[in-house]
C-alpha cells in the first residue's frame, strides 16, 4: 500500500512526459493528483484508526499521514493552477511548446520525493529523498531559463546543497551513536526503532548530531540565517511551483528535523533539542521582520513571508508540550493553504499588471474588486487576524510558551507578530487600495482560480472557528508521539 504512494506520482510523471498533446499531459496531471489524495487519504484515515503501518523501509504513523496529507492536498491544488496558470505563460511566450510536458514530469517528480520523505523510515534514505526534492525542484526553479531563473537555481542548489552536506554528518553520527546498541546491521539508522532506544544512544554524539541536523536541514526550512536562497527561488519559479516550495516543501524539511528532535528529547530531554528550535525558531522571525518591512517584491514578500511561518513553527515545537506540538501543527496547515492562495493570488495579479514590484500596483480593488478581495482576505489570514486559522495556532503556540514559562520568548514573538502584521498590510492595502497608476479596463482573473481561492480561504476560515474530530483525534495522537507531548 505505501509504496503505491510513491509509484501514483512516479506513473503520473512518466506519462506526462510521454504524452504530447497539451490537453491530455494535463488531464493525466490532474487525475494523478486526485489519485494520490484519495489514496493519502484513505491510508491516513488507517493509521489513526489502526495504528501505524510498518513496510520495512517505508513507515507511517501519525505524523507521517499529517506531511502525506499536506503533501497531497497542496499538490492537487498546485496541478489544477497550473493548468490556466501555465497555459497562459505558454501562449504568451515565456517558454517553448515543446517544454510543456516537461513542466508537468517534473512537477510530479518533485511531488514523488517529497512523499518519499514523508514516508522514509530509515534516516539515510530520508536524506537521500530530500536532496532529491532539491535536484527535482532545481529544474522547476529555472524553469524559465532566463538569467535570474538560472542564477536562483544555482544559488539554491549550492546553498542547499552545503546544508545537506551537514545533515549528513549529523546521519553519521547519530548512526555512530547507535551502532554499540543495535550493530551495523538494521535498525542503526531507523528512527522508529532508535525512538525506543534514545536512552542508550552516547549523548555527546547525539547533541552535536541534532546541530548539524538543525543547521542542515535548517537550510531547506529556511530557517534563518541559512535562508538567503528562499526569496530568490520562490521570487523565481513559476508561481505553482512557489506554492508548492513554500506550502509543502519547507515543511518536509522540518519534518525531518523533527524526527531528530523527537530521539534527541527522548534520550537528553526536550531541554537541549527544544532550546535550538525556539532560539532559530525567533531569529528567523526577526530577520524575516525586517526583510518583510524593506520589500518591493510581492512575490519575495511572500517568500519572507514563509520564512516567518517557519520560525514560529519552529518555535512552537520548541516550547513542546501538547499546546505547544499542536499549535506549530495547525501552524503547518493553515499556512500551507494560506500561502497557496497568496502565490495563487500573486499568479493572477502579475497576470494582469505584468509587474512584481509592489511600488507600480494600485487600486487592484478597481480593476479586479473579485480577486483583489479574495487576495487581501489571504494577507488577511497569513498575519493572523481572527477569524482565521492562523490566529488560532499562532494564539495555541503562545499559551504553550506561557504555560511553559517562555517568558522572554512569548514576549520577543507577540512584538514581531505585531510587526510583520502591520507591515503586510500596509503593502497589501498599497497595492488593493487606492486609484490605478495607470487607466486599465476592468477585468478579473480566471474563475477557476476565484473559485480555488474561494476553496482554500474557506478551509482556513474553517480552521479558525471548528476543528474537525477527526483532525484533532491526529493531532492529539501526533502530540503523544513526541516525549512529553501528551502531557
Amino acid at each position: 500500500m505505501l509504496e503505491l504512494l510513491l509509484i501514483i506520482p512516479a506513473v503520473t510523471a512518466l506519462i506526462c512526459l510521454l504524452l504530447k498533446d497539451r490537453r491530455q499531459v494535463e488531464w493525466a496531471s490532474s487525475i494523478g493528483s486526485l489519485a494520490l489524495l484519495a489514496l493519502s487519504t484513505y491510508t491516513s484515515y488507517e493509521v489513526v484508526t489502526s495504528g501505524a503501518k510498518d513496510e520495512g523501509m517505508l513507515y507511517m504513523d501519525g505524523l507521517s499521514a499529517f506531511m502525506l496529507m499536506l503533501v497531497a492536498i497542496v499538490s492537487l491544488a498546485t496541478s489544477l493552477y497550473s493548468i490556466g496558470y501555465m497555459g497562459r505563460e505558454l501562449d504568451e511566450g515565456r517558454f517553448e511548446a515543446s517544454r510543456f510536458r516537461y513542466y508537468y514530469a517534473l512537477l510530479h517528480g518533485f511531488i514523488m520525493t517529497m512523499v518519499l520523505v514523508c514516508l522514509s523510515d530509515n534516516l539515510g534514505i530520508m536524506w537521500i529523498a530530500i536532496e532529491a526534492t532539491t535536484l527535482a525542484s532545481a529544474f522547476l526553479v529555472s524553469f524559465y531559463n532566463n538569467e535570474n531563473s538560472l542564477e536562483a537555481a544555482w544559488k539554491y542548489v549550492i546553498i542547499c546543497s552545503v546544508g545537506i552536506t551537514l545533515a549528513l554528518l549529523g546521519t553519521i553520527l547519530l548512526y555512530a551513536s547507535s551502532i554499540q546498541q543495535v550493530g551495523e546491521a538494521g535498525g542503526s539508522l531507523e528512527w522508529s526503532s532508535l525512538l525506543g532506544m534514545a536512552d542508550q544512544l552516547d549523548p555527546t554524539l547525539l547533541r552535536i548530531s541534532f546541530i548539524l541536523v538543525l543547521v542542515g536541514y535548517g537550510t531547506k526550512v529556511g530557517l534563518a540565517p541559512m535562508h538567503t536562497w528562499l526569496p530568490d527561488a520562490h521570487s523565481q519559479a513559476p508561481t505553482p511551483i512557489s506554492a508548492l516550495l513554500s506550502g509543502v516543501l519547507l515543511n518536509c524539511a522540518m519534518y525531518a528535523i523533527l524526527r531528530y528532535h523527537m530521539i534527541s528529547s527522548a534520550a537528553l530531554g526536550p531541554g537541549f533539542s527544544g532550546g535550538l528550535l525556539v532560539l532559530f525558531g525567533i531569529f528567523s522571525m526577526a530577520i524575516a521582520a525586517a526583510f518583510i518591512i524593506l520589500s518591493r517584491d510581492f512575490k519575495r514578500l511572500l517568500a519572507y513571508s514563509s520564512i516567518e511561518h517557519m520560525g514560529v513553527i519552529a518555535l512552537g515545537f520548541g516550547i513542546g508540550g501538547s499546546l505547544g506540538i499542536i499549535g506549530s501543527l495547525l501552524q503547518m496547515i493553515n499556512h500551507a493553504l494560506t500561502k497557496s492562495a497568496l502565490f495563487f493570488g500573486a499568479g493572477q495579479v502579475y497576470a494582469r499588471v505584468k509587474t512584481r514590484t509592489m511600488e507600480e500596483i494600485k487600486g487592484l480593488s478597481k480593476t479586479m474588486p473579485i480577486t483583489s478581495a479574495l487576495w487581501f482576505a489571504a494577507f488577511l489570514a497569513i498575519v493572523g487576524c481572527p477569524p482565521f486559522g492562523i490566529f488560532v495556532s499562532e494564539l495555541v503556540i503562545l499559551m504553550a510558551g506561557l504555560q511553559a514559562g517562555e517568558l522572554l520568548a512569548v514576549s520577543i514573538y507577540l512584538i514581531l507578530l505585531a510587526i510583520i502584521f502591520a507591515a503586510m498590510l500596509l503593502h497589501a492595502s498599497r497595492m488593493i487600495f487606492g486609484e490605478p497608476t495607470k487607466v486599465v479596463e476592468k477585468r478579473e482573473g480566471d474563475i477557476a482560480v476565484v473559485m480555488m481561492l474561494v476553496v482554500l480561504l474557506a478551509g482556513v476560515l474553517i480552521l479558525g472557528l471548528y476543528l474537525p474530530q477527526g483532525l484533532n483525534d491526529m493531532l492529539e495522537g501526533i502530540a503523544h508521539l513526541f516525549p512529553g507531548g501528551g502531557a
